[in-house]
């Protein structure tokens, strides 16, 4: 038997990678009006963007219930060793708290271990995928915990948003700072500090935004790891990815593209990226 790992879909690893890592995962649920979608399953990103962009009611999301994670917990009690369940970071969404109680409605069953990555995205992604590398390689519980929680402390993520109208439709951002931001004729960097995601500076331009990721990768020695996430500009992630070669192969960095249940609070024009220090 082996441990299975599963996580949520704002981890935005495409569905044929995280089958060939034998990753599950569950989706969060995105809705437009009384149209409820499960995120990468019932509504495509391209679909989700052009919908985003031209609904005149703006979509909310919802984490997964604890009924969701137990019913995908069971399909797995039976014929795997454990159960790793790595989730976006416990401070900016439920999705968590949902897999905790589903894990004790079940801890008489099987193992389960829940994970707060601490991260969503870019960064998530490369939690969820060290600990499978280990659970295809057929290693336990035991060793696939401690590279998960190695993982977590390892992760960095840095990125620029085009645009705060997203994130003020959404509610998390206020629109006084929407206001002031497009009188300055500015756009956000972010990025993560203690599971929180936080104002990391503010640019005149996208290009200017881009300057900054390529410097934040610039500082950062022992990179393991590197993907680049994007919502709707391909273009520009490719732009990105052919100037951070300077410090890591371009062949082994990965590009994925935000999914619905993060766009929901971007938009299109934001791109980032997730990186892992350390062996």
């Amino acid at each position: 038997m082996s441990v299975q790992v599963i996580t949520d879909s704002t981890c935005d690893i495409p569905r044929e990678m995280a089958a060939e890592l034998g990753i599950r995962v569950v989706p969060i649920y995105v809705r437009f009006g009384d149209k409820i979608y499960r995120d990468g399953e019932d509504i495509s990103r391209e679909e989700f963007y052009s919908r985003l962009v031209t609904s005149p009611v703006h979509p909310a999301t919802s984490q997964p219930t604890p009924e969701d994670f137990e019913n995908i917990y069971k399909e797995y009690c039976d014929s795997a060793e454990g159960i790793v369940s790595i989730h976006i970071s416990s401070r900016i969404s439920g999705t968590f708290n949902s897999a905790n109680i589903a894990r004790k409605m079940l801890e008489s069953h099987c193992p389960i271990e829940v994970i707060d990555s601490r991260f969503n995205s870019g960064g998530l992604a490369l939690v969820a995928m060290a600990a499978a590398r280990l659970a295809r390689a057929g290693k336990g519980m035991k060793e696939i915990l401690a590279e998960t929680r190695r993982a977590v402390s390892q992760v960095r993520m840095y990125g620029v948003f085009a645009t705060m109208k997203y994130l003020a439709r959404s509610g998390r951002v206020s629109r006084a700072i929407v206001a002031a931001a497009n009188i300055l004729n500015v756009m956000p960097l972010l990025t993560f500090r203690d599971g929180e995601i936080i104002r990391a500076g503010l640019v005149r331009s996208f290009n200017r935004g881009m300057d900054k990721i390529y410097q934040f990768v610039e500082g950062k020695t022992d990179i393991t790891e590197l993907v680049i996430v994007h919502s709707a500009i391909a273009e520009r992630a490719e732009i990105l990815k052919k100037r951070l070669a300077s410090f890591f192969p371009t062949e082994k960095m990965q590009t994925l593209e935000l999914g619905a249940g993060l766009g929901v609070h971007g938009g299109p024009g934001v791109l980032l990226v997730a990186l892992r220090q350390g062996s």
